[in-house]
């Protein structure tokens, strides 16, 4: 609190606070507005803070001595909400400062919640509930149960080893094509584009391209453009391994045909959204008490996509609507659950627009000739811009119902009921 850490001991708090936020994926400009909020609460009112995507630098005030923190690597969840919780604390003034910094420096050291075994399973759950969604069919199906788990070994590999982190998008594009080329040439699956997608689902950068298309609507330039970037790089690296497995194999241009299959009926999808968020909770480490909770947004999220979609008739539609409803459910959660923050549950359900599979699948598509590559990357490239304007809005409308609950005392008397 004021007057009880010093001003070396604050910019640590802050800089420790500020990484966190953005090792969870955050937004740029939404962590600068976070920390300053933090820097009032802590009697710091003209705090200097500047973000980009790997690093936070934070001033006291203008003129005086600056604290830079690197992000060494992304959060789970359960650790974005800690995160989050302490930023609650600080902001109300019910955490005193000292405990602030414990928490957050205890932060890395935090083990996951499932360990191992909850990883493989939420893994393959993932890979099994991402099928359900984009190739609902029986072979797609059982081939994402089957080779998931090597996508799980590549994560836990790439959080050891910084060479395998950088190799793990073309490892995995690669071998996950390699085994989807080779069976619908055997006659076992259908559609092996769309097929190979959803073991690999986990790993491909959506929600990088999507955050750096929001920094830029946002100003937040510099981080944006390192955003995309990253977010193509790894989305180009995906698809040099498809592409290495297709020449390997000398895939026929016909199993590169970007028709979906369809083999169950239209409960497939709402169950796979189910299944995807159990799977997140168990990647993410989240407590089984918050699933319901994220399982309620990430649902309402899909059908305002298709809502959107078959209204409109255009997938951009779906996804600008689907990313509006997103935020404001998250919002609404938050103001129902005060200890669960809205970035924890809105996170599973952007993720679920996977912009990543259909931007993985357009890109494929040079293996079959340029025309058809760029009329795919032009249309995956117009839900990417109606995701992050669907943000951008929501969180535009959330803000003033934000703010009127907070002076309202909503927060507050929820909490009192519930105690009650």
């Amino acid at each position: 609190m004021p007057g009880e850490v010093t001003p070396e001991r604050s910019r640590q708090l802050l800089a420790w606070l500020g990484a966190g936020l953005l090792a969870g994926g955050m937004p740029t400009q939404e962590v600068e507005e976070d920390v300053r909020q933090a820097a009032r609460a802590l009697g710091h009112p003209r705090a200097q803070v500047a973000c980009l995507p790997r690093g936070i630098h934070v001033g006291l005030a203008p003129g005086d001595a600056a604290t830079f923190e690197q992000v060494d690597g992304a959060v789970r969840l359960d650790q974005l909400a800690d995160v989050s919780t302490v930023l609650a604390g600080l902001r109300a003034g019910r955490l005193p400062a000292d405990e602030a910094l414990s928490r957050l420096g205890a932060l890395r050291a935090a083990p996951h919640r499932y360990a191992v075994p909850g990883l493989v399973v939420g893994g393959v759950l993932s890979g099994v509930g991402i099928a359900l969604v984009l190739a609902p069919a029986w072979p797609s199906v059982l081939f994402a149960a089957l080779v998931t788990p090597l996508t799980v070994l590549l994560m836990l590999l790439a959080g050891r080893y910084r060479t395998a982190a950088t190799l793990t998008p073309f490892v995995a594009g690669f071998v996950a094509a390699l085994a989807a080329f080779w069976a619908a040439d055997a006659g076992l699956v259908t559609a092996p584009l769309w097929t190979l997608v959803a073991p690999i689902a986990v790993l491909l950068p959506g929600a990088t391209l999507v955050t750096g298309l929001v920094e830029l609507a946002a100003g937040s330039m510099v981080a944006g453009t390192s955003r995309l970037g990253h977010g193509t790089v790894q989305l180009l690296l995906f698809a040099l391994g498809v592409g290495a497995a297709a020449a390997l194999l000398d895939v026929p241009p016909s199993l590169l045909d970007p028709a979906r299959p369809v083999g169950f009926g239209w409960w497939a999808p709402l169950l796979g959204v189910a299944v995807v968020t159990v799977a997140i909770s168990l990647l993410e480490g989240l407590r089984l008490a918050l699933v319901p909770w994220v399982m309620l947004t990430a649902l309402m999220t899909y059908l305002a996509q298709l809502l959107g979609q078959g209204v409109v008739d255009a997938r951009w539609a779906g996804a600008f609507v689907g990313a509006v409803v997103a935020i404001l459910v998250a919002t609404l959660v938050e103001l129902a659950r005060p200890a669960l923050p809205r970035s924890v549950v809105f996170l599973p359900s952007f993720w679920l627009l996977v912009p990543g599979s259909f931007g993985l699948v357009s890109v494929a598509q040079l293996e079959v000739g340029p025309e058809a590559a760029i009329a795919s990357v032009a249309s995956v490239t117009l839900v990417l811009a109606a995701i992050a304007l669907g943000v951008v809005v929501g969180a535009s409308l959330a803000l003033p119902l934000r703010q009127v609950a907070r002076r309202a005392g909503l927060v507050h008397l929820l909490a009192r009921l519930r105690r009650r």
